[in-house]
Order: structure tokens, then sequence, then C-alpha cells
């Protein structure tokens, strides 16, 4: 959310929050500012200011006790202004909003790809905030006398279409009348005919009859000539926006509608039953299509050609439709398309379509985290006051709770001195908390009201993830104590935010057919490469001859959903070595981390979260990669319950987790002495040792 907000600070000039400028580079302050546009702002603002900073006197520290809302001196988010144009409320996406403003400017074409909840949408809308409104147009379908199934379509001027369309009416409405009294005057004169010269009331009623009938089946000629107002901009302030994301073909790309009476003179005209797409309402605008690979290739198709047309003609979706018959001119659709979607969007996407929109425009990718700023502090504290602005019933959020949600903000982003900035699951939180707060009927929203909801909007994944431990302390599942061979508690990642214990065993069996590694537990292909690359250093490091022995690993109660990634590869090695040397594993630990053939414990995601889960399971130790120990934060309920162990090498791993000194250090030696070896051969060539990836 981009950044011209005045705050008014309640000291006297302790503080004072000023308006600045972009920093030279930031966008492109050499290009002319659309002042041509009406782009919703205040007089005077044009596009290059977008994204200017809200600064504080005197800089900011990031002290806990000062820095935790940027420097800024308020009681509550109701002292800050939110700025009324979108593309100043977008947060933290400084790269997407500089390619939109130059995207809106120059007329092309964007897709950006990125998680969900992180604004693609809405610097889609502000997109069209930015667009000139003065060329909007009007849209006409008129009855073709030639063709009745080829309409034809004129365009003209925002607001003419209504005035064109009124006028028709009245004029149409003007000979009604005309025809109506002329009908009258000739019914009164054949009944009287009939009565006074035939002397037949019968004659004369069926004669008028039949003059009525004829008179209102050609009164139908003159609604045929009222044009059919198809895209109407009267009342448009700024370009259209139209979002289209699911949209069925005929929605898109418009449809004529079906006409059960097909003719005998009562069916509808055909240019009356024509209906716009998406693609003809964004005419001028922007057309916004999330999850893009979701569209079928042959709305693909025919999207990429009005995309390079700039016009496209309507004709019924369905093939048994009397509206198949029909086709209209060309319907202008000169749109700016906005594409989005999750990674996985462009692999269905059709290629043609991609080349498109890449050949004549911007691909962006959208930032999870940004770095944990002072100036990205105060964003978030508008980005709260923003969210309480827009549901409109929620009470603002004091300074304590804003300090709580910035706290979690960094706690959803998983590193070390950065923020989530898929804010669309922090408003979530923002929400919960305001309704907690309203419910009590709170002037504002207090820390313990946020507290509350972060126990009550968590995901589907942690209640799962919190069931799944509690049913495994009601059946004595959960061993967190004693001393085991083969047993690891190993640490997985339900969805993205709940960890979970995972128990990791392995056994040692004469072979019958060669040595093998067999695991069990519906793992996934990224957990096979792993088990495959423990094997590597179990042989290296053994002496036991593996050609006459399957080693045997399970991933005890992995659940439907299996196990992906490679985290768990300590556990596996750990636990095989254990059953391979019949040393025993204590079990109040647990452990999580990737390991290189070579016998480096790498860094994996979700530490945080698998942690807790090891807190919430009664273990007292966690071991997890040193390089993951800039991104721990957890629960500060959890930090005295559970000791973290950083380790970079696996014999470190041994080190801890093994129990029996004499046997342990005997095996930590001979593992030491196997791969250190490798390691200063390594070191002495390269000159470094690499940092894991």
């Amino acid at each position: 959310m981009s950044d011209n907000t005045e705050i008014d600070d309640t000291p006297d000039d302790e503080r004072e929050v000023t308006e600045t400028p972009p920093e030279d580079g930031d966008l492109d302050t050499e290009e002319p500012a659309a002042d041509e546009a009406d782009t919703g702002g205040a007089e005077g603002e044009g596009l290059d200011n977008l994204g200017s900073e809200v600064e504080v006197e005197g800089g900011a520290s990031l002290d806990e006790e000062e820095g935790l809302l940027g420097g800024l001196d308020i009681e509550s988010t109701s002292d800050i202004e939110v700025p009324d144009r979108l593309v100043d409320q977008v947060i933290g996406q400084d790269h997407a909003r500089d390619v939109i403003k130059k995207a809106a400017k120059q007329r092309r074409h964007v897709m950006m790809i990125g998680s969900p909840g992180t604004g693609k949408s809405m610097l889609a809308k502000a997109m069209s905030q930015l667009l000139p409104k003065e060329e909007l147009q009007d849209v006409l379908v008129y009855h073709n006398p030639d063709d009745g199934n080829e309409p034809k379509v004129r365009t003209v001027p925002a607001g003419k279409g209504e005035q064109i369309v009124d006028a028709h009416k009245e004029e149409a409405h003007k000979r009604n009348q005309m025809r109506t009294f002329l009908m009258w005057i000739i019914i009164a004169i054949i009944i009287g005919y009939a009565l006074i010269i035939q002397g037949s009331v019968l004659l004369g009623i069926l004669a008028a009859g039949v003059i009525y009938l004829a008179f209102r089946y050609g009164s139908r000629g003159n609604d045929a000539m009222i044009p059919n107002l198809l895209v109407n901009r009267a009342s448009q302030t700024t370009a259209p926006f139209e979002d289209a994301t699911g949209a069925h073909a005929g929605a898109l790309l418009g449809d004529v509608r079906h006409d059960p009476f097909q003719s005998g003179g009562m069916e509808t005209p055909s240019h009356d039953r024509v209906e716009a797409g998406a693609i003809h309402k964004a005419n001028k605008g922007v057309l916004f299509v999330d999850e893009i690979n979701t569209l079928d290739i042959r709305s693909q198709q025919k999207l990429m050609t009005a995309i390079q047309e700039g016009e496209f003609s309507i004709t019924g979706q369905s093939e048994r439709s009397s509206g198949a018959m029909v086709q209209t001119e060309p319907v202008p659709c000169d749109f700016i398309m906005i594409a989005a979607g999750n990674l996985d969007a462009m692999e269905n996407m059709h290629p043609a379509l991609r080349s498109r929109i890449k050949g004549y425009g911007y691909e962006v990718y959208m930032d999870d985290t940004i770095e944990d700023t002072p100036e990205m502090r105060r964003k978030l504290t508008r980005f709260i006051a923003q969210e309480v602005e827009k549901d409109g019933r929620l009470p603002h959020f004091d300074r304590d709770a804003v300090e709580e949600i910035i706290l979690e903000a960094q706690r959803r982003a998983g590193r070390k001195e950065h923020l989530t900035l898929k804010l669309r699951e922090l408003g979530g939180l923002v929400r919960v908390a305001g309704d907690i707060a309203r419910a009590e009927d709170a002037d504002v929203t207090t820390r313990e009201d946020v507290l509350e909801a972060k126990g009550r909007s968590r995901s589907i994944e942690q209640q799962l993830a919190d069931d799944y431990i509690e049913r495994r302390k009601d059946y004595e599942l959960t061993v967190n104590e004693g001393d085991v061979i083969g047993r690891v508690n190993g640490l997985a990642v339900m969805g993205e935010d709940s960890g979970i214990v995972l128990p990791v065993m392995a056994e040692v069996a004469p072979t019958q057919s060669g040595g093998k590694v067999i695991a069990t537990g519906q793992l996934q292909e990224m957990a096979e490469e792993a088990v495959e690359n423990v094997s590597a250093i179990i042989k290296k490091f053994s002496d036991e001859d593996l050609s006459e022995k399957d080693v045997h690993i399970q991933f005890v109660q992995a659940g439907e959903g299996g196990v992906d990634g490679d985290s768990a590869s300590i556990t596996v090695a750990t636990a095989v070595i254990s059953a391979l040397e019949d040393v025993p594993i204590e079990q109040n630990l647990a452990m999580t981390g990737s390991l290189s053939v070579r016998g480096d414990v790498l860094p994996v995601g979700g530490v945080t979260h698998k942690i807790e889960a090891a807190a919430k399971s009664g273990l007292e130790t966690v071991i997890i990669p040193e390089a993951n120990t800039q991104d721990v934060m957890i629960e500060d309920e959890y930090e005295e319950m559970i000791e973290i162990v950083p380790v970079s090498h696996i014999s470190e791993v041994l080190e801890v987790a093994l129990a029996g000194e004499p046997e342990k250090d005997s095996l930590v030696d001979r593992l030491k002495s196997i791969t250190g070896k490798a390691l200063e051969r390594e070191v002495g060539q390269s000159g470094g040792s690499p940092s894991p990836q």
C-alpha cells in the first residue's frame, strides 16, 4: 500500500509525519504525469508520486520498545489518514506497483504470479483508476434490415447511448400513439358500418378484432427499430474494471439469449437478445482474470484473438440455441488484460496467450515477504487502519494491538527481519480481533482481543494438527521419554502454518535379494529422493556390509497426504544409524533438517511451527539446522518449554540425539573421521565451505 498518508501525531511536535516523494530510481519521475487523466487523487497528483514514503523526522529505531511501529507516535489507528486511491494503499509490492503505473500509461498487458492474498486483484483495480476516463464509449446494437441475424454495432461517446435509445423510444412511442389512434378510428367506423348498414353485431366485432391484431402485429416493427444499449458507461467515473475470474464462455466473450419463439412474428429481434461479455464491458479499461489456467483452451484462444484485434463479434455460445445463428458485427474490446495466478497457473496457460502478454507487456512475480524496516512497519500500521475503514463496523486498534499484529506479521513471514505480505490472511486476523472487540461494545480493539483472535482464527490445518497432537496423547502414541533404538521424533508441516510430530522408525534385517532401502509411509517424490541421499551417507559411514542387509524405514502415521519434501533427512539418517549400530536414541527430543550427501545439515522451511508442535507434544529439545536459527520466532509461551539446538553436520545431530556415552562417543568420532577428511579436502580445493542452500 503506497504511502502519501499524513498522520496527526498527538504529542506537541515531538514527531512529525511528512509526505516525501519517492527516492530517485524508485519510480520513473522523468515521465510526465498523466495530468490529462483523472486518476481519482487530489488536484495536482499525477502518477509519479506513487509509493511516496511516510517518514518520521529524526529517523526511526527498530528498538523493540520504540520502533515496533516504525517511529509512529499514535494512540490508535484512528489517528491515521487512509489514502483514497487504491494504488496508494498497496503495501510492499513496490516493483509490481511501478509496473502497474507504467503499464497504465503505455496500455500494456500484465501477468502477475504469486501466492494468494498478496495484492494482485487490488493492483488490477488500482490500474483502472489510473487510466483516463475521457475515452470511454457506449456500445449500441441495431437491427439489420438486410439480415436480421447480423445486427449492426455502433460506438458513441460515454453517456450518448442513453440519449440515442431514449430518442428512439420517444419516436417509437409517438408512432405507436398515431397508429393506436388510427386503429380505434378504423375500428369505430367498421363497427358503426356493421351495426347501421349491415345490422350485424357479430360481423362488426370480427372485423374489429382482425383490424386490432393487424395493427398490434405491425407495431412490433417499431420496437425492432429501438437499438439495444449493449455497454452503458454514462455513470462511470473511472475506467471500467471487469473481474472475469472463473467466467464461462458466454460471460467472458458475450452471448445471444435463446428465443423460444423463433418465428410467427412473436420472436424477439436478434439485436435485443445480444449480451455483452466481460471483454466488451472492459473496453478502454481493465480485464482481470485470476487463476488464468482455469479458463478452457478455446476461451483462451478467443481471448487471445480479442487482445490482438481489439474487437470481437458476439454470437451464441450454445450450438443448440437459436442464438448460434446470430453473429454481430465486431464489438470493440480494447482492454488491458491483467492475468494472475499461482506458479502452477503458467503450466496450463495457453503458450500463445502468455507469449502475447509477455511480448506486449510485463510479467511480475509478487513477493511473499519484505524486509522489516521502519517504513514497512508504518505501512502495516496504516494497513490495519485501512482494514478498519474498509469494514466500517470494527473499532480502531490501540497501540498495543497494532504492535501485536506487527509481531504476527514477523512470525508469519518465516524469515528473520522480514514481514509477511500475505495481507489477506493478516487482514482476516484484524477482522476477527475487531469482531471480538465489537461483540464486547469496546471503543478500541486491544492486544487481548488480538491474542484471542489468534486462537479463533486458526486455519483448518492448525486445528487438524492440534487435534492430531491431542489424539496421540490420548492413545499414548507420543513417546517423549526414555531411549529407543531406531526411533526418532521427526517434525513436519501440515499446510503452511501448522507443525506436527512425525515419528520415523528404522529396522535392519538380513536381505533375500541384495541390500535395499525400503521406505513406507506414502512418500512423495522429493521424500523418496531424500531417502536415497541418506542411504549414500549410511553406505559411506557404516562398517556393515549393506549388500547383505535390507534397511526398512517407516514414517509412522504420515496421514493421507503422505510425506513430501526432504526436511526429514536427518531424522531418517539418525534412525537408520541407530538401528545399524544398535545405539539408542533419546526420545525427549525431535529434529528437522535436510541432509547433503556429504553430511551437511541444510536449512528447511516451517521451523517455527515445527518447534511449537514439539513443545505442544511435551518434548524438551528440538534440533534444527544452524542456518534456520534466524527464522525462529516462536510464541512466548513456548520459549520456556523447549530447548533449541542448532547443528550444521550429521555428527552434531548424533552427538545430541544418541544415548549411551561410550557407544555414542565412538560412533561420533568414527563419523567425524570419515566425513571430516572429505570436508577438509573440499575446503582445501575451493578455499571455503559452501553455505547450505
